[in-house]
């Protein structure tokens, strides 16, 4: 599990004496609950979102135990480091709106045709409560041969989860090799 501490000040000095010492600040916020302003140590953050089995991942922050979803980060755009992170809480029976990775599964034709598997959408954005949330959508894209593509529209769908996307957006492809 992954241990937090509160930010008890939350301005400009506060805040880059604590990315000195290696925290990522964070905001994390749920409906009907008051906002938390946190910190972790960013190296345990980037471990435990790396190694997570699920979208939700158990935290410790001041002594309250949640389950938490990434929502969105901010990184430096030089640098590419982690500077903030909003976290939102994962309550049973809330339908919100949360972002899920696509798998693929196969080898597609068009490989072998000098082509090349490009994935548009790494994340889906779905609306639907904690406990019906699939941990990834995944695509069968060993049919596909050089041209094809795999759009939301195509897709599976999944009980009690409403993709947000238009209906004809491309989620993956297979384009021809330069």
């Amino acid at each position: 599990m992954l241990e937090g501490i509160v930010r008890e000040s939350i301005g400009k000095r506060s805040t880059k004496a604590y990315r000195r010492d290696g925290y990522l600040i964070a905001n994390i916020y749920g409906k009907g609950l008051e906002n938390i302003h946190a910190a972790f140590k960013m190296n345990d953050f980037i471990r435990t979102v790396r190694n997570k089995e699920t979208v939700a991942f158990a935290v410790n922050v001041g002594g309250k135990e949640m389950n938490l979803v990434v929502q969105g980060y901010e990184s430096h755009p030089v640098s590419g480091n982690l500077l903030h992170v909003d976290l939102m809480v994962a309550q049973p029976g809330v339908v919100t709106h949360y972002h899920v990775p696509v798998k693929t599964v196969g080898t597609p034709i068009g490989l072998k045709n000098k082509g090349m598997l490009f994935v548009a959408k790494k994340r889906l954005r779905v609306k639907a409560a904690i406990e019906n949330l699939p941990n990834n959508i995944t695509v069968d894209v060993a049919p596909l041969d050089l041209g094809d593509s795999v759009l939301v529209r195509d897709l599976p769908r999944v009980e009690n989860v409403t993709f947000t996307d238009s209906d004809r957006v491309s989620v993956l492809s297979i384009i021809k090799a330069k």
